[in-house]
């Protein structure tokens, strides 16, 4: 029972790390300018799609992994200047309908040049699984976790200890108070978008040799990634991460202990009830608004 108990929670915080790092793209786009990007889960797609067919070509793996990281912010700056900041002045929802048709753009595109198939990137240090009181956990899944900490810890340092990550954050608090300190909003939701699309795509690329990757993956790594972020609380970073654990904990253990038929349902019951009940999310800010 301990070992059975043990592999579901390695299993679920290996995929809750994934949705983590998702969660925080989310969350920094939302705080830099209150959209919420459902393009997200298109960087994870480019992340591991790009390193897999980069490494095909003949590139080193670390060159490949750095290649298709450039190529999501590359997509992910293109969509600020090409979309977002051209609607400037509209509302959030058509704002928000414009990731939607990014995110249906950039599968399009992954499809024509990549195709259907699944593919997998070879694991980092081997197959070979760790053996924890009755449990396993693959070595890919401790680069997962490892470097989820380490992105975690480094976004911490970017906000509190570096001159645009406060101007990120001071933007995201009040953009007009900021514009008049010499910040530029235009260029922090550039910031934002770029640095959300290398998070998605460092997921994806970490997590390839055990999911696998194909043009499509981003869209139910989206939406999971948008539940954690809620779960959370939305903006919050905090909140992202934890939300994601969470998740995947909640998603591992109702596929082991209920069914797993049911484990894509789970992050949708999850968010039903977590706008029903919980609507500022665990980290989230609450209070009211008067109109």
């Amino acid at each position: 029972m301990l070992g059975e108990f043990l592999q579901y929670l390695f299993s679920g915080l290996t995929t809750g790390a994934v949705y983590a790092l998702v969660g925080l793209g989310f969350a920094i786009i939302y705080n830099a300018s209150h959209v919420i990007n459902f393009a997200q889960g298109e960087f994870v797609m480019i992340g591991g799609m790009g390193a897999v067919m980069m490494t095909a070509a003949g590139l080193p793996m670390p060159l490949a992994m750095l290649g298709a990281v450039l190529l999501a912010v590359v997509a992910g700056v293109l969509l600020d200047k090409l979309a977002i900041e051209q609607a400037r002045g509209a509302d959030i929802v058509p704002l928000i309908i414009i990731t939607i048709g990014a995110s249906l753009f950039l599968r399009g595109l992954a499809q024509y040049f990549w195709g259907k198939s699944y593919h997998s990137l070879p694991a980092f240090t081997g197959d070979e699984p760790f053996r924890i009181l009755g449990g396993t956990i693959l070595p890919q899944s401790l680069w997962v976790l490892g470097v989820g900490a380490v992105l975690v810890v480094a976004l911490a340092f970017f906000f509190n200890r570096t001159l645009k990550g406060k101007a990120m954050l001071a933007v995201s608090h009040n953009k007009d108070a900021s514009r008049m300190v010499g910040i530029n909003p235009q260029f922090i939701l550039m910031l934002a978008f770029a640095l959300s699309a290398a998070l998605g795509a460092i997921a994806g690329i970490v997590a390839a040799p055990i999911t696998l990757t194909a043009y499509d993956v981003g869209i139910m790594l989206g939406l999971k990634g948008f539940v954690a972020a809620v779960l959370g609380g939305l903006g919050s970073s905090v909140g992202a991460v934890v939300g994601g654990l969470l998740l995947g904990l909640m998603e591992a253990m109702g596929a082991g202990y209920i069914s797993s038929d049911y484990k894509d349902a789970i992050p949708f019951v999850i968010i039903l009830l977590v706008l029903f009940f919980m609507p500022s999310g665990l980290f989230g800010k609450r209070g009211t608004e008067r109109v």
